[in-house]
């Protein structure tokens, strides 16, 4: 998933960027959108009202236990930021989950989540936000494959619903009719704006009719996708969201054809790598008084601390902290989500992995601690800049 940055915002709070915290939400509806996918609804508090206003395209961590551990998941938000309960009318946040083979939280919340459950939910996340100041006369466009629709979803209701000149053009990729999420939304939102949103289902194993639209999109077809039905030069901001390999097709394809990267934003909800990492706190490291350490010193809430880690342990600046701050803040554990975003103070860290940071604020100082090794023998990170 992809927050000062977001001045102009589209819906929601103007601040992308908030501390991350966890609250209990009951499950207030669970719907079933395909065979392997379901939407979840939750209800939100009164008293935490403000904390879930969020804006088009963020996302939220879900935590639970399972087997005795400790499981977080990111998942977007599907729905539009004024359509939660806006006014004074109850607020809810929802989330789509699409099973993955093997995927321990999905399958669990395919088969046992049900209404009345509770789950721990944190405050809305991440920049796969609009920046246009002024949304007349804007076009945006939108390629999404699979679970990468969620939210797209809610950016495209957003964005035509807040200028009558704005357009979105949505290029939307399955392998089959079945698997298409939120189908009967999409068409909704067609029949509702039918001159400003132009739906385009892409699908690699069942034929349609214009043979343009059938088969995988590869870079030949993307090509040919973007010179008949998008127009790229009329295009004033990009989301691409899916997985790895077809976003970073999307994303050199595009600027192949001269886009400007501050204008493609985009989304990962898988990297490429294969499995998902778990709670960084279940991996135990311990300091012996005669090897070299790091000196690692955090600052949340207001509150600072400090830590040791082993030269030899090569761990993450959030492994580290989290032995001394249990609530330090994170989710994917992955470089995807942001939520275990700081500001790297004193030192240098050599970070692994970074899907989620914008070039702007890897210049101000910012770093993934998921994925930050110190190279420095002190480093001053703090969560609340």
């Amino acid at each position: 998933m992809a927050e000062a940055l977001l001045a102009g915002a589209v819906g929601g709070p103007r601040d992308g960027r908030r501390r991350a915290r966890f609250h209990r939400l009951r499950v207030a509806a669970v719907r079933p959108l395909t065979d392997a996918s379901i939407e979840v609804t939750f209800a939100v508090p009164e008293e935490v009202r403000g904390e879930f206003e969020y804006l088009a395209g963020q996302h939220v961590a879900l935590r639970t236990m399972l087997d005795g551990h400790e499981v977080r998941r990111s998942y977007s938000l599907c729905r539009a930021a004024d359509s939660g309960g806006g006014g004074d009318g109850p607020l809810t946040v929802s989330v789509a989950i699409k099973r993955d083979e093997g995927g321990r939280f999905s399958t669990w919340a395919q088969t046992e989540l049900k209404p009345g459950d509770q789950l721990d939910v944190m405050s809305p996340q991440g920049n796969f936000t609009s920046t246009l100041a002024d949304l007349d006369g804007a076009h945006v466009a939108g390629i999404a494959a699979g679970s990468g629709i969620t939210p797209l979803m809610a950016l495209a209701a957003t964005v035509l619903a807040r200028s009558e000149s704005s357009r979105f053009t949505l290029v939307y990729t399955n392998r089959s009719t079945s698997d298409v999420m939120f189908l009967e939304e999409l068409a909704d939102l067609k029949d509702r704006y039918p001159a400003r949103l132009a739906l385009y289902h892409v699908l690699s194993r069942e034929q349609r009719a214009a043979p343009l639209l059938s088969g995988r999109i590869d870079e030949e077809r993307l090509r040919r996708i973007l010179d008949a039905l998008v127009l790229p030069e009329t295009v004033d901001e990009w989301f691409l969201c899916g997985p790895f390999e077809l976003v970073q097709l999307c994303r050199d394809t595009l600027s192949d054809l001269g886009i400007a990267p501050e204008h493609v934003r985009y989304e990962l909800f898988t990297t490429g790598e294969g499995a998902r990492a778990e709670a960084p706190s279940a991996r135990p490291v311990r300091v012996r008084a005669d090897e070299p350490v790091r000196r690692i010193e955090i600052t949340l809430d207001g509150q600072s601390a400090t830590v040791e880690s082993p030269v030899a342990a090569n761990e993450t600046i959030l492994n580290a902290a989290l032995r001394v701050r249990p609530d330090t803040p994170f989710a994917c554990a992955g470089g995807v989500c942001g939520t275990c975003r700081a500001r790297l103070l004193e030192g240098s860290v050599a970070m692994t992995e970074n899907y989620a940071l914008e070039p702007d604020e890897i210049e101000r100082g910012y770093i993934l601690t998921c994925q930050s090794h110190p190279t420095t023998d002190r480093v001053v990170v703090d969560y609340d800049v």
